[in-house]
């Protein structure tokens, strides 16, 4: 019996000392409160709309974990969602099926992410000037072929976003637990997970110690780029459309939620389920948001201060350990 308290003991103050345990407190009490305030908030369709938003989200926030806990970012990730999508679209316009439209959406974005990870190690440059300077490209691309224009796929590609589980549950959520739990067990138990942590830790260090960074680096950025393109599959199956802006945002919001999860800006650090917590947070804050009507540009607002506190309690939590 002592055993067994001192077990749940050393649990609970392994616990304690996680982000992810203050965000999940936070979640609750924004429940309650706007539940009291608004008795629609934890009806079914609204929990059904919630979990449909935060899927594609979740996806994108899933690799872009694995970039910032070794120390990369990419901030063309929205210009890669709407470059692949359009392609995708305009290969099924042009009568390709949906299988063939969804492998060249998914081909496209992890491509444009190894040509990302690619250039960062061949002229040994930041990740994120690389991608700031390939967001321009392949924005610039998609604007070139449509002319700027969209693409409507109308009556196609909906399976994705209209299948519900039991009935109940969107498939598209489904569909991202399961990518986090992918990339969390690859984290957490395989030997690339381990380089992920050791080269965000110290890439000196890792190099010495025997570990291709250059090589790993381009991993990092082809995993996070299949995950943008599952991503993307999922976003133009809700949108049933696509244009070069279509994905204008995720990457600051993907970045965002994993900051808020507990990963910290200079990586080596972070878990999965820090990062799920991180987009659930984000999502009911805007759904609560916009159901007490706030004005979009004081969401814009709200959004900021909630990564400065996230920032601010990461920081805390460095200089207490």
């Amino acid at each position: 019996m002592d055993t067994m308290v001192r077990f749940f003991q050393r649990q609970g103050k392994k616990i304690v000392k996680e982000q992810w345990f203050y965000l999940v407190l936070v979640i609750i009490l924004l429940s309650i409160i706007t539940q009291y305030n608004n008795p629609n908030f934890l009806s079914l369709v609204n929990i059904q709309n919630v979990l449909s938003q935060i899927s594609t989200l979740g996806l994108v926030a899933a690799g872009v974990t694995i970039l910032i806990v070794s120390g990369n970012f990419d901030i063309s990730i929205g210009s890669i969602i709407g470059f692949a999508g359009t392609m995708g679209c305009l290969a099924l316009r042009e009568g390709a099926s949906e299988i063939v439209a969804i492998l060249i959406i998914i081909s496209i974005a992890t491509l444009c992410s190894v040509l990302n990870g690619s250039l960062s190690v061949l002229f040994k440059a930041p990740s994120f000037i690389i991608t700031l300077a390939t967001s321009g490209l392949f924005t610039g691309i998609c604007l070139t072929v449509m002319r700027g224009g969209n693409v409507t796929i109308f009556g196609q590609m909906e399976f994705f976003a209209s299948t519900y589980v039991f009935n109940m549950i969107p498939l598209l959520f489904f569909i991202s637990i399961l990518g986090y739990f992918v990339i969390g067990s690859i984290l957490r138990y395989t030997q690339f997970g381990r380089r992920v942590y050791a080269i965000g830790n110290n890439q000196q260090a890792a190099f010495l110690s025997g570990i291709n960074v250059s090589k790993n680096k381009i991993l990092f950025f082809l995993t996070s780029g299949i995950m943008t393109g599952v991503a993307t599959v999922m976003l133009i199956s809700r949108l049933g459309a696509s244009q070069a802006s279509t994905g204008a945002g995720f990457e600051l919001q993907a970045i965002g939620a994993v900051i808020i999860g507990g990963v910290p800006i200079n990586g080596g650090r972070g878990t999965m389920f820090g990062t799920f917590v991180g987009v659930l947070l984000m999502g009911i804050i805007f759904n609560m948001l916009n159901l007490m009507r706030v004005n979009p540009y004081m969401q814009q607002i709200a959004y900021g201060c909630l990564i400065l506190a996230s920032i601010a309690l990461s920081s805390l939590r460095t200089r207490i350990n």
